[in-house]
C-alpha cells in the first residue's frame, strides 16, 4: 500500500535550528530554545534520549496552530507531550516538543446532567477529578501518576490505570476530540464521524478492505493496546473515530481539546488485600476476583515490597499486608461501608487459600496505595542498591494466561541472568517489570535487545499485546511486526497516513518504527563513574552518575500539591523539578549538549530555584536527593572562582554572626537604618525586601557560660548528661530556644553539657556548595565532642537543618572518621529525646496549634516524634502539608528568588497562620520557618522548647 509517509530528510539539523529562530520571532514569550530547558526535556519515563531543538509552552489553541504551522513549513517534527510520565519513550523528539501542562490546563466546562467534561490536553488529572467530585462523579482511568499525568498525555497513550477493570481504559471514555493535523486543519472527531467527509472516506474505505483483519487480530481483548485503534472503525462499533485516535500517540494529529465521559463511583468504597503463597498463585486467581465486580484487581510480589522496605525513610509507614509473598488490591464498592465491607468478605471468599485484610480507615488505604502507586519509581533500586529500569513494561496477555505466563517470563529473566520486579493490573492481565538490564555498555545492549525480542514472542505466543497500556512508543514499535500481520501493519500505516502523510508528528513511532536499541539512556560510553565527588554517595556506589540515574523520570516532582517539588509548584516549568534539574546534570555528565563539565551555566541556572528542602529525597518513589546534587555541583563549578556575593555572606553566616556578637547593639543599629540595610544587602547579594534579622545581645552560650558561673558548685549534678548543640542560629539568633531546652532537659532530670569549643555543623557552607570549609569546620566541631561522644552522651539538636547535617550529612562528607558515625548515631531532635519519657513535667496546654514541620526533618527522620509530643501536650494541631516554607536557608534571602520564596509559603503556610486565632500556638522548629512567619503574616512563631517550657508544671523562673 502507497502511504505517503516520508523521512525527514538530511536537512534535520539546519531545520532544527530555522526552526528555533522562527518560533522565538513569533511566539517568544511561548517559546524556550535554551540549551538548559532543551537538556530538560530530553527524556521521559523511560530508557530514551532525545535532545530537542525546542519548546513551547502554548497559552492558548492559536499558539499551537501557528507554531504547527512553522513546523511545517520546515519539516521538523512535532512531538505533543503532557506530563511526560510514559515509560515508552514517546514523549521525547528531536524538533518542537509542545509542553501542554504549563498553560493549556483549562477545564472548559463539567455537564453533571450528561456525565462529560471538556478539558484541555494539559489539565492534570487529579485536578479533573478534584473539580467532578462535587458531582458525585470521576474520571474511571487512573494510571498510578494522576498526581500529575495530564488528560492530553492520557489520551495519546490510552492510559488506563487501577480501575479500568470495571471502569475502561481512556478510549472508553473519549466521547469527542478536536484535532490539529499538520496542515492545519481542524477535526471536531466523534462516534460516527472525523467532522471532514473526505477523512471519513479515507476512513471508511480503509477499514472496509481490512474488515476481516480488524475483527480478528484487532481488540481481542480490553489491554490490547498496540498498534492504532482500528476496531473502533467497525460498523458494529459505530465508526468511531475519536476511539480510534486514542492511543495514537500524537502520530496523526494534535489534540487541542477533548470531551470525556464521566463515571459515578459507588458512595462506599473499601478495599480488600488478600495475600498469597506467590506471585503465580495471585495471578491465577486474579480474573475470577474481576469477573466478580472487584474495582481494582491490583497485584505485586514481594520482590517490590522488600524494594521499598530497603528504602531511607519510612515509606510504608502505616501500611500493614497479610501474609504472603505475594497480594491482590481488590477495591470493592457500596452504598454504605457496611454494604461495601460485606461485599468485601464476600470476595474474598472466593479466595479461600488467601490470607485477607478488609481495609476502611483511610489513612491505611492510603498507605497502602502508595505500595502500588509507587512501584515504578521504588522498583528502580533492587533489594541490593542494584538499578533496574523500564524497558520491558506493560506487556498484556488474557487474563486467564497471566499466571502461566508470568512464569515463562521469570524463567527468560533467569535464562538471561537478569531479575526483575513484577506488579501491576492482574485482573487484566497487564504486567509492569522493572529489571537490572546493563544499559551502559554496548555489550549489554545486545543482551538486552535479545531479552526483549524474545519476551515479545513469548507475550505473542499467549496471545497477549506488547503493550497493554502507555502505548508503543520507541520501547515496542519495532516488536509489532512479531505481534501483528503485514496486512496489518500496512493498515497502521494508511491509517497514519490520512492524518499526516508527511510524517511530521512523533516519528519513528508505530510507523517507520525508530530500533529499541537506538538512542538509550545512559548508553554506552557515557557512564563517568571517574568521576569522584565529595560526598561518599554510599548509596550508589560513590558514583554521582548512577545517583542521577535514580531518576527514570516519574515525574512525582512535578505534581501540584504536597511538598515536592516547591519551585516547580510555583513556576510550573519542567526545568525547575527535580526531574529537569537531574536531566539537566546527566546532560552535563555526557558532554554532548552541555560540553562545560562543571562549568556548565545552564546546569547552574537549573539548579538555582532549587530551594534544597530534601522533600525528593523522601518523596520521590526513587530517593533522588537534588539537595546533595546541587551542593556537589556548586562546589565544582565555584572551584578557584569567585562565587555570588550571597556564598560570602550567607554561606559564612557563623562566622560572620560571631563577629556580629561582640558588638550586637551596634550591628543592630546599623542594620536598622534603611540606607545602610539596602547597601549591606547589596553587598551582601541580599533580597532588598528581605528584613535582616537581629543579633542577640547575649548569645546562648555566653548566657549558659553566665547562669553556670552564677550556680557555682550547686550546677554540678550526678544526674547522666545530655549535650545540647549550640548552632549558629539558637547561639546568636534565638537564643531563648536553647535557654527553653536547658530548662525542659532539666526538668526531665538531665544535666545539660554544651560542646567543649565553638561548634558549627557547617550547614551554610554545605548549602553553598563550599563543601572542603564545610567539611573543616564539621571535622573540627567532631573534635570538640570527643569527650561526650566517648561518654555515649546524646547529642540533642534545635535546628532541624543543622540535625540532619549531623546525622546524615556528617556520614557523608567525613565517611572515614569513626566519630561522625557516632556523631550520627547519637544525634537526637528534641522531640525524639522528650517523646516518649516516662517523667512527663509537663501540663497538657488543651489549645490548638498551626504546625510547620521543617523540611529536611520531614524529608529524613520523619516528624512522628514532634507529633507524639504535641498529642501529650494535648495540643490539636493543624498540619502544614505543602512542604518547606519558602525561606529555605540562604535561598529566600538570595537576589532573584523572592518571588518563589513568598509562592512557597503562600500555598498553604501564610493562608494558615494568617486565618489563625490570636490564642492559637504558632509552631516551627526552623529558624528560616519563623523568619519566614515573622517576615511574611507579622505573627512569631515558637519552637517546640518554647512550647514544652511554657508547659512545665513549675516554671523554672519561679
Amino acid at each position: 500500500m502507497e502511504t505517503g509517509i516520508r523521512s525527514h530528510g538530511p536537512h534535520g539539523e539546519r531545520a532544527a535550528a530555522d526552526l528555533a529562530v522562527r518560533l522565538s520571532s513569533a511566539l517568544p514569550e511561548a517559546t524556550r530554545t535554551d540549551l538548559a530547558t532543551r537538556a530538560a526535556y530530553t527524556s521521559d519515563a523511560s530508557i530514551y534520549r532525545q535532545l530537542p531543538a525546542a519548546i513551547l509552552h502554548p497559552r492558548n489553541a492559536d499558539d499551537v496552530r501557528r507554531a504547527v504551522r512553522i513546523a511545517a513549513d520546515l519539516d521538523t517534527p512535532v512531538t505533543a507531550r503532557g506530563g511526560g510520565t510514559s515509560v515508552a519513550g514517546n514523549a521525547i523528539g528531536p524538533g518542537l516538543v509542545v509542553d501542554f501542562s504549563r498553560h493549556m490546563k483549562r477545564i472548559i466546562s463539567i455537564d453533571p446532567d450528561q456525565c462529560t467534561a471538556v478539558v484541555e490536553p494539559g489539565v492534570v488529572l487529579d485536578e479533573l477529578r478534584a473539580a467532578a467530585q462535587p458531582y458525585g462523579l470521576t474520571f474511571g482511568p487512573d494510571p498510578s501518576t494522576h498526581s500529575r499525568c495530564t488528560l492530553g498525555g492520557m489520551i495519546g497513550n490510552n492510559a488506563c490505570g487501577s480501575h479500568s477493570v470495571a471502569w475502561g481504559t481512556t478510549a472508553d471514555n473519549v466521547e469527542r476530540l478536536q484535532m490539529l493535523l499538520p496542515d492545519g486543519r481542524e477535526l471536531d472527531l466523534a462516534r460516527g464521524t472525523s467532522g471532514d467527509e473526505q477523512v471519513d472516506a479515507r476512513l471508511t474505505r480503509l477499514r472496509d478492505d481490512n474488515l476481516a483483519l480488524l475483527r480478528t487480530e484487532l481488540g481481542r481483548f480490553p489491554r490490547q493496546i498496540s498498534g492504532y485503534g482500528l476496531s473502533h472503525l467497525l460498523p458494529e462499533k459505530g465508526f468511531d473515530v475519536a476511539k480510534a485516535l486514542v492511543g495514537s500517540e500524537a502520530t496523526c494529529g494534535v489534540a487541542l481539546a477533548a470531551t470525556v465521559r464521566l463515571i459515578r463511583p459507588p458512595r462506599a468504597r473499601v478495599l480488600l488485600v488478600l495475600g498469597f503463597h506467590d506471585v503465580y498463585e495471585a495471578a491465577a486467581c486474579a480474573p475470577l476476583l474481576a469477573k466478580a465486580g472487584a474495582l481494582t484487581v491490583e497485584g505485586m510480589d514481594e520482590d517490590l515490597l522488600a524494594a521499598l522496605r530497603a528504602r531511607p525513610g519510612k515509606a510504608n509507614a502505616g501500611a500493614e499486608l497479610p501474609p504472603g509473598r505475594a497480594w491482590l488490591y481488590c477495591e470493592v464498592g457500596g452504598a454504605t461501608r457496611q454494604e461495601a465491607t460485606m461485599a468485601a468478605h464476600a470476595l474474598a471468599d472466593l479466595a479461600a487459600d488467601s490470607s485477607r485484610a478488609v481495609i476502611t480507615d483511610a489513612s491505611q488505604t492510603r498507605a497502602l496505595w502508595r505500595i502500588r502507586e509507587e512501584g515504578a519509581g521504588t522498583a528502580t533500586r533492587l533489594v541490593d542498591g542494584g538499578e533496574a529500569w523500564p524497558g520491558w513494561e506493560d506487556s498484556a496477555v488474557p487474563p486467564e494466561h497471566l499466571a502461566s505466563y508470568l512464569r515463562d517470563l521469570h524463567e527468560l529473566l533467569r535464562e538471561y541472568g537478569r531479575r526483575g520486579v513484577v506488579y501491576g493490573h492482574f485482573g487484566e492481565g497487564c504486567v509492569h517489570v522493572r529489571s537490572d538490564w546493563d544499559l551502559t555498555t554496548e555489550a549489554g545492549l545486545r543482551g538486552y535487545r535479545e531479552i526483549i525480542t524474545a519476551a515479545a514472542d513469548l507475550v505473542v505466543h499467549y496471545g497477549g499485546s506488547l503493550s497493554g497500556e502507555h502505548g508503543d512508543g520507541r520501547a515496542r514499535s519495532e516488536l509489532l511486526s512479531r505481534m501483528y500481520s503485514p496486512a496489518v501493519l500496512s493498515a497502521f500505516a494508511g491509517f497514519k497516513a490520512v492524518f499526516d502523510p508527511g510524517n511530521l508528528l512523533n516519528p519513528g513511532l508505530i510507523v517507520d518504527p525508530k530500533k529499541l536499541d537506538e538512542d538509550v539512556r545512559p548508553g554506552p560510553g557515557h557512564d563517568l563513574l571517574s568521576l569522584t565527588p565529595v560526598h561518599a554517595l554510599h548509596q550508589d556506589g560513590g558514583s554521582l552518575a548512577s545517583a542521577l540515574r535514580r531518576c527514570v523520570g516519574v515525574g512525582k516532582c512535578r505534581q501540584t500539591t504536597g511538598p515536592m517539588c516547591p519551585s516547580f509548584q510555583a513556576t510550573r516549568d519542567e526545568l525547575h523539578s527535580t526531574r529537569g534539574r537531574a536531566r539537566a546534570l546527566a546532560e552535563m555528565l555526557r558532554g554532548e549538549s552541555l560540553p562545560d563539565g562543571w562549568r556548565s551555566t545552564e546546569v547552574r541556572d537549573a539548579l538555582d530555584l532549587c530551594l534544597s528542602c530534601k522533600a525528593c529525597r523522601s518523596e520521590c518513589p526513587a530517593n533522588v536527593d537534588m539537595a546533595t546534587y546541587k551542593a556537589e555541583f556548586l562546589h565544582h563549578h565555584y572551584a578557584r572562582r569567585l562565587r555570588p556575593l550571597s556564598h560570602y555572606s550567607m554561606g559564612w553566616l557563623p562566622v560572620w554572626s560571631r563577629f556580629a556578637s561582640a558588638a550586637p547593639r551596634l550591628v543592630n543599629g546599623v542594620t536598622s537604618v534603611p540606607t545602610a540595610a539596602k547597601l549591606l544587602k547589596k553587598l551582601g547579594g541580599i533580597e532588598p525586601r528581605r528584613d535582616i534579622p537581629r543579633f542577640a545581645e547575649e548569645s546562648f552560650v555566653e548566657w549558659f557560660a553566665h547562669r553556670k558561673r552564677a550556680r557555682g558548685r550547686t550546677s554540678e549534678s550526678s544526674a547522666p548528661s545530655v549535650v545540647l548543640w549550640p548552632d549558629t542560629f539558637t547561639n546568636y539568633l534565638a537564643p531563648q530556644v536553647g535557654q527553653a531546652a536547658v530548662e525542659v532537659l532539666e526538668a526531665l532530670g538531665y544535666q545539660v553539657l554544651l560542646p567543649e569549643a565553638t561548634v558549627c555543623c557547617g550547614l551554610t557552607w554545605h548549602s553553598t556548595g563550599q563543601l572542603g570549609m564545610a567539611k573543616r569546620v564539621l571535622q573540627s566541631s567532631i573534635r570538640a565532642l570527643r569527650t561526650s561522644l566517648s561518654a555515649g552522651h546524646p547529642v540533642v539538636g534545635l535546628e532541624p537543618s543543622c540535625t540532619v547535617m549531623l546525622r546524615n550529612e556528617s556520614i557523608e562528607l567525613l565517611p572515614d572518621l569513626p566519630e561522625a558515625r557516632q556523631l550520627s548515631e547519637n544525634t537526637l531532635t528534641l522531640a525524639e529525646f522528650v517523646a516518649h519519657r516516662d517523667h512527663w513535667p509537663f501540663r497538657r496546654l488543651d489549645a490548638s496549634a498551626i504546625v510547620q514541620p521543617h523540611c529536611h526533618q520531614e524529608a529524613t527522620s520523619g516528624f512522628d516524634a514532634d507529633q507524639a509530643v504535641l498529642e501529650r501536650l494535648g495540643l490539636a494541631a493543624d498540619m502544614v502539608s505543602s512542604g518547606c516554607c519558602g525561606l529555605a536557608g540562604n535561598f529566600g534571602f538570595e537576589q532573584g528568588h523572592w518571588e518563589v520564596s513568598q509562592s512557597c509559603a503562600e500555598r498553604e503556610l501564610y493562608p494558615k497562620v494568617r486565618n489563625a486565632q490570636p490564642e492559637q500556638f504558632i509552631v516551627a522548629d526552623g529558624f528560616s520557618c519563623r523568619t519566614q512567619i515573622d517576615q511574611g503574616t507579622r505573627r512569631q512563631g515558637m519552637h517546640l522548647a518554647e512550647l514544652l517550657r511554657a508547659a512545665l508544671v513549675t516554671d523554672p523562673a519561679t
